[in-house]
């Protein structure tokens, strides 16, 4: 980890190939960009990329981290180069969504956009693509028109780190928040999980007492 200006700080693999970065917004609270990056040669352009708003859970970036660390080490001891060429389907990037009852709209744009039965939350996929500059993927969490949080994955990203991601978003794993990590908007689609009979949670919690969310309004 080094942090080579002011407020930004980036991560590398030790092939110098994959990095992640937060970008903080000083003049805006809680705001800035988590990144993560892949180039195929080491310092070289930028293959692909992925971002996160800072006010996106968690428990998303941890989850697209760890397959991200899978892959790369696979990568390492095999012949193949996941991380630039991923054979799996894009349809396993939104399987997980139709297991979950999410909506699904297809339009002659070449896009096609998945909606949570609440509608707090979605992810669009722009399938007929292949622009650097523009997002294959993005997802968001509450209303379209004001989302607390989004993320982008560009033309490239392995479907793999796509599927976790949104395996992650749809988890009905009880979250630990206080009240005040919830937007005011979304807090009476909240219940109170119990917990006496589910195994102790992935995470600690930021400060007590938690209010427990469930898993599709991440």
């Amino acid at each position: 980890m080094h942090q080579p200006d002011e407020g930004t700080a980036y991560a590398t693999s030790p092939c110098l190939r994959l990095w992640t970065s937060f970008t903080p917004e000083p003049e805006k609270r809680g705001k800035g960009t988590w990144t993560i990056g892949a180039n195929r040669a080491p310092f070289g352009q930028t293959d692909w990329k992925i971002t996160f708003d800072a006010t996106t859970p968690v428990e998303l970036l941890h989850d697209v981290h760890a397959e991200l660390l899978d892959v790369h080490r696979d990568d390492r001891t095999s012949d193949q180069d996941r991380l630039f060429d991923d054979p799996t389907a894009p349809y396993e990037g939104y399987a997980h969504l139709f297991a979950r009852g999410w909506s699904h709209d297809v339009k002659t744009d070449g896009t096609q956009t998945f909606f949570a039965p609440d509608r707090l939350g979605g992810v669009r996929h722009r399938y007929a693509t292949k622009d650097f500059g523009t997002a294959a993927w993005r997802a968001w969490g509450g209303y379209p028109s004001e989302p607390y949080w989004q993320a982008h994955f560009s033309f490239g990203t392995p479907t793999t780190l796509v599927a976790a991601f949104t395996a992650s978003l749809i988890s009905t794993e009880p979250l630990h928040r206080t009240v005040q990590d919830v937007p005011f908007h979304t807090r009476r689609h909240l219940y109170v999980a119990t917990t006496a009979t589910k195994p102790p949670p992935r995470y600690s919690p930021a400060a007590p007492p938690p209010a427990t969310a469930s898993g599709r309004t991440r």
